[in-house]
């Protein structure tokens, strides 16, 4: 079960700011919690325990997360909760920053979030068929055969 502060929060901030749905927060949430542990793997051998995620870091992460959660439908969801693109991300997280859910550096803006992958790369193109960019190819026609 979710802490209900962080649920009171998203309330309000969806109250001031209502361009993404609330189930854009809760996904952004645990995408970070995901993130975190994924780095933690790669950063196995080293004696760090914890440490800021960055903008990208967690972009790629949340890229991660959307498609393990929802395959090949990532892109359909992200959208109906109003999220098309990396600085969507970017605005959620500067949201819940200003409500003190999570933290920043003073490094860390708004820009870090800026075109870092196109949703159509990042959650479309898993899944089409391979050697396909636009989708399958028009099949041929039948005495065609130009090797004649």
């Amino acid at each position: 079960m979710q802490n209900p502060d962080f649920n009171d929060v998203v309330s309000l901030i969806c109250k001031e700011d209502p361009r993404f749905d609330r189930k854009a927060y809760d996904f952004v949430r645990s995408g970070l919690d995901h993130t975190v542990k994924e780095l933690r793997k790669k950063d196995a051998g080293r004696a760090e325990r914890s440490r800021h995620v960055s903008g990208p870091e967690l972009l790629e992460g949340l890229r991660g997360y959307a498609l393990d959660q929802f395959g090949p439908l990532a892109k359909i969801v992200l959208n109906a909760w109003r999220i098309q693109r990396c600085r969507d991300f970017g605005e959620i997280v500067f949201n819940l920053i200003e409500y003190n859910v999570f933290s920043k550096t003073e490094n860390d803006q708004r820009e870090d979030f800026s075109d870092i992958f196109d949703f159509d790369d990042a959650f479309v193109k898993p899944f089409q068929p391979k050697g396909s960019s636009v989708g399958f190819a028009a099949p041929k026609r039948l005495g065609s055969d130009s090797s004649k």
